[in-house]
């Protein structure tokens, strides 16, 4: 039999707070990336918008639970593995690279791998330099 921690009587499981927060990614996700994608024909610009934006606010939230203790063990489980972790999707990158290889479209091909990859590493830098600005701000 499992026992359960004290945090878990006082609250919510934590499996339960991840599948709060996955539940609430994946409609997002679902209503963003498909409004971004309406219009563009071959380019995945909505799972690249998605990855951005979810690379950004994972690295807003880390940094600030890591810099500045702001944030609670539910509330980073919440967003970072739960919300974060089904807006953003890795699988739907890889189909869709694959599928412009297929369709030999090798320039989008490219472009998706390097504005991915680019924008993703570019977003978890924005997101450092805030929290570390906002740090500075408030002392």
């Amino acid at each position: 039999m499992r026992t359960i921690s004290p945090r878990e009587e006082a609250g919510m499981p934590l499996w339960l707070i991840v599948g709060a927060g996955s539940f609430i990614g994946g409609v997002l996700r679902y209503w963003i990336g498909g409004w971004v994608q309406s219009g563009a024909l071959t380019f995945p610009i909505g799972t690249l918008s998605v990855n951005f934006l979810g690379s950004l606010f994972l690295s807003l939230i880390m940094y600030s639970s890591e810099y500045a203790g702001m944030l609670s063990e539910e509330v980073r489980v919440f967003f970072a593995i739960g919300m974060l972790g089904s807006f953003t999707t890795m699988s739907a990158f890889s189909y869709e690279s694959f599928r412009l290889l297929e369709q030999n479209e090798n320039i989008l091909f490219m472009l998706n791998i390097a504005g991915t990859l680019a924008l993703t590493l570019g977003a978890v830098y924005i997101g450092k330099l805030a929290v570390l600005n906002f740090m500075v701000w408030v002392k």
